[in-house]
């Protein structure tokens, strides 16, 4: 029989997040054996759980729940996401210009599909979350990646994205506070993006999924709120803010210039409609969360157990003969480097696989996140410190035997 090939769209699709390494570790477990993963901000797994409010709610609203909503979702949650976007400083969103979603995820594909034709071109952070660089292939433009310093805190070169601007570009992500580096943009960086898609007619996408994992005392600032003569489309959720990844409940947030923008919008809800709804139990979540104890403020504040463990993992990365990471400001993740002297890493992938197989520590690779080159990892500082210590430490003696085996020395 003739082979059934996958689609040649996929040709420029990769979710190392979940691929080929976290396969690997899968079938290790189905082996008996315990493995730490760091690799996904999955954080129910680790014990942080959603605030009780939500489930109760979501309990009490279940028998509701059985019909299809209208298409952009149910109005109290809806306008609940407009308080936020108020509370934010973004003005002028109206009940209309809001869309709930299965997670920010399937709006953000939404949001290229109803966009992008064939060659349109998407400015992607490097590193950026894969799903943004997947989501502009899989509708037919091209990403293309700018650079984040990391001299610079991470953050993105201007420049470079200045020069990767050409007559096909049609939009930038920003993704802040970002994944997988935990930088948080200051105003004066966010000024300079608009600046640049202002000059040259281009959307900004902005993915704030992370807006209130914020660490020693830093604010976000929504890039949307900083003008009102472009097109801002903005991307939240319940995933993280409220540890409630599983309940597949986000929002899209229309904004700013829109009079230009009609087609557009008509097919962001063409598109909202073809999908029917996002599932009414994690509607019923938003205007319990969005409104309730922001228990999420605990957790980073002083003695909070986020901001304990990623001042733990920083400790004990940096450490590490060779490695050395920027301190993330926001978000659950760090970015370390590999200094290429000392670790000759030819492909990333390989060794990732190396160090789940030797130390049963699941990470994903820099290349996983569009990194340029085979010299970072992103790890989640999750687990409770126990177990990080555990985990950290069977690195640390890996990267000991990798330099010995590659003729290296510190």
């Amino acid at each position: 029989m003739r082979p059934i090939q996958k689609s040649n769209k996929l040709a420029e699709v990769c979710y190392e997040i979940r691929g080929p390494v976290p396969e690997k570790a899968r079938q290790m477990e189905e082996e008996g054996h315990k493995i730490t993963k760091l690799n996904i901000g999955n954080l129910a797994v680790f014990g942080f759980d959603p605030p009780d409010e939500i489930v109760q709610d979501m309990k009490i609203n279940l028998s509701n729940a059985a019909g299809y909503t209208d298409s952009k979702g149910m109005f109290a949650p809806r306008k609940a996401v407009m308080h936020y976007t108020q509370g934010k400083n973004i003005r002028g969103v109206a009940i209309d210009d809001i869309y709930l979603g299965n997670g920010a995820s399937e709006l953000i594909v939404m949001s290229m599909n109803a966009l992008l034709n064939n060659g349109d071109e998407v400015l992607v952070p490097a590193p950026d979350y894969p799903l943004w660089t997947a989501a502009v292939s899989l509708s037919g433009g091209k990403p293309v990646h700018y650079i984040c310093d990391e001299q610079q805190d991470w953050y993105p070169d201007i420049e470079d994205m200045r020069r990767k601007i050409t007559p096909n570009t049609r939009a930038i992500v920003v993704i802040n506070p970002n994944n997988p580096t935990g930088a948080l943009y200051p105003v004066e960086l966010l000024l300079q993006i608009i600046e640049l898609a202002r000059q040259h007619d281009l959307i900004i996408y902005a993915d704030e999924i992370y807006d209130k994992v914020l660490y020693d005392g830093a604010q976000h600032v929504s890039i949307a709120s900083l003008a009102d003569d472009l097109l801002f489309v903005t991307f939240n959720g319940l995933s993280k803010n409220y540890r409630a990844c599983g309940y597949r409940s986000g929002w899209m947030v229309v904004s700013g210039e829109k009079s230009h923008a009609k087609d557009y919008i008509e097919g962001l809800n063409m598109l909202a409609s073809m999908r029917l709804c996002a599932n009414a139990p994690g509607q019923f979540a938003i205007q319990t969360a969005l409104g309730g104890y922001q228990s999420i403020d605990d957790l980073v504040a002083p003695g909070g157990r986020l901001l304990k463990q990623r001042d733990l993992a920083y400790q004990l990365l940096s450490e590490i003969p060779g490695v050395s990471v920027v301190k993330p400001k926001a978000a659950l993740y760090m970015f370390p480097r590999l200094d290429p002297k000392i670790y000759p890493i030819a492909d990333d992938q390989q060794f990732a696989y190396e160090l789940l197989a030797e130390t049963k520590v699941l990470i994903v690779q820099g290349s996983g996140f569009n990194w340029i080159a085979p010299d970072h990892f992103r790890v989640v500082f999750l687990p409770n410190s126990d177990d990080m210590v555990e985990a950290f430490g069977r690195m640390a003696k890996f990267m000991e035997s990798y330099r010995k085996r590659h003729g290296a020395s510190f």
